[in-house]
């Protein structure tokens, strides 16, 4: 049996998911991080446009697109503290990619976030972009 740790990922609106995983998978501005049990205790900010993966013990990978947040990393397990987050069977891939190309005419911070947001829902949902 793989070592475990407990891992929370939670949104301002709700609970995500918890339960036991054997590693999570983000990316901070220092690039992708893996956290695997027994890892060296962090907190790292999310970085906008990209995916939050959970291996999960005795169930399907977890692929959710993170809008904004943090990753600590404790003894005791990891922390994912999202903004905003969608795992990936709920996203609308169809209406992600008409967003991504509504953003690129928009230059400006909001147009920055919603290509990021639209970025991180094609991901999660392992569309190529």
């Amino acid at each position: 049996m793989a070592a475990t740790m407990h891992v929370e990922l939670v949104s301002v609106e709700r609970r995500i998911w918890s339960g036991e995983a054997t590693a999570v998978y983000a990316r901070t501005p220092e690039g992708e991080l893996g956290v695997l049990p027994g890892h060296t205790p962090l907190l790292g900010a999310l970085e906008p446009g990209w995916v939050v993966r959970i291996d999960r013990q005795d169930e399907p990978e977890l692929r959710v697109a993170v809008h904004g947040g943090f990753l600590s990393v404790r003894n005791d397990g990891v922390s994912v503290l999202a903004e905003m987050a969608e795992q990936a069977s709920d996203i609308d891939t169809a209406r992600a990619r008409e967003a991504l190309q509504r953003s690129e005419a928009d230059t400006g911070p909001e147009g920055v976030t919603a290509r990021n947001r639209a970025l991180a829902r094609l991901r999660a949902a392992g569309e190529a972009v």
